[in-house]
């Protein structure tokens, strides 16, 4: 049953006439994206410092944005969160994220730094995974400089960054120069054929649709034979063990909600410690939409108290 407000939400925007964003040119859909977050997310909330930053990438500079939590000691080695936005790797960017990873930092009390990956289809697979891979890598490498602790490092992301994450999480166990402590997948994007149940039983009527999906997807993937490389759907890798502790959310209403639990799935059968739950009332984008949603701020408070318990407990 979906929830109270998501419906209400779901109807005001039918009622105000607000296009699908497979309807629009990317660059549209961007700006219409950057837009919209001021009717649905909460007011940013303060944290002790900010810093723009850039980290080395193999394509120029990468735009990064660290957030140390309120109360956090100006010189203490945090832990930190690499988070890679969701938007399905042709919309999002710093500030469509600003307020989910301030949320996450004063909640956890770790630091973040969220990446400004290059978008589709500009950028095409896997340009996406190259930055986000460069920027973990350059944060790690100067972990000192930011204060943070090299050891207690973590990654994740919502809905396409979930898939990044993932991915990010199998490349760094297999070249062992990253060490992952632990991977947080927002209803993630884990499997780029698209087949699972789900993508039917929620592909119409629920923000996300089927047709929004295959736009994004097309975005970044021109070849469907990409759909089985890892890197682009990690539930499909043949041996997902030695990988970090995960926890993996997903929404009931949500075409990717099947494969995101499959991936779960997939992460505990292969002998690795994943954690599943499902809002069974939501959709799919909800952790950003606290101001409308009150189960927002339940499941931003969830991933918050994961990421402290693996990286400071």
């Amino acid at each position: 049953m979906l929830h109270p407000q998501a419906r209400a939400l779901l109807d005001f925007i039918e009622q105000r006439g607000v296009p699908a964003t497979h309807t629009l040119s990317p660059e549209e859909a961007r700006s219409f994206y950057r837009e919209r977050r001021f009717f649905t997310q909460p007011d940013p909330p303060a944290v002790a410092e900010t810093q723009a930053l850039q980290a080395d990438g193999p394509a120029g500079p990468v735009p990064l944005r660290l957030y140390r939590p309120l109360a956090a000691p100006a010189a203490r080695r945090l832990p930190a969160l690499v988070y890679y936005h969701g938007g399905g790797w042709v919309i999002g960017d710093l500030d469509t994220h600003d307020t989910l990873c301030r949320e996450l930092a004063n909640a956890s009390g770790c630091a973040v730094v969220a990446v400004d990956y290059r978008l589709a289809p500009e950028h095409r697979f896997p340009a996406a995974l190259d930055d986000c891979l460069a920027a973990t890598r350059w944060v790690h490498a100067n972990a000192g400089a930011l204060r943070i602790d090299p050891e207690r490092l973590a990654v994740g992301g919502d809905s396409a960054g979930g898939n990044l994450a993932a991915v990010v999480s199998i490349a760094a166990r297999d070249a062992g120069d990253l060490p992952i402590r632990f991977q947080l997948l927002i209803y993630p994007a884990t499997d780029g054929r698209r087949i699972a149940p789900s993508h039917t039983s929620n592909g119409d009527g629920y923000l996300l649709t089927r047709d929004t999906v295959r736009y994004f997807h097309d975005h970044y993937i021109d070849d469907p034979a990409l759909d089985l490389d890892w890197r682009a759907s990690p539930l499909l890798h043949p041996d997902l063990s030695r990988l970090p502790p995960a926890f993996v959310l997903t929404a009931g209403f949500d075409p990717l909600r099947d494969e995101g639990a499959q991936y779960a799935q997939a992460l505990t059968a292969a002998g690795n410690s994943a954690s599943y739950i499902c809002f069974d009332r939501q959709i799919h984008g909800f952790i950003t939409m606290g101001r409308v949603l009150d189960e927002a701020r339940t499941g931003v408070a969830m991933c918050a108290a994961e990421l402290a318990r693996h990286l400071r407990g």
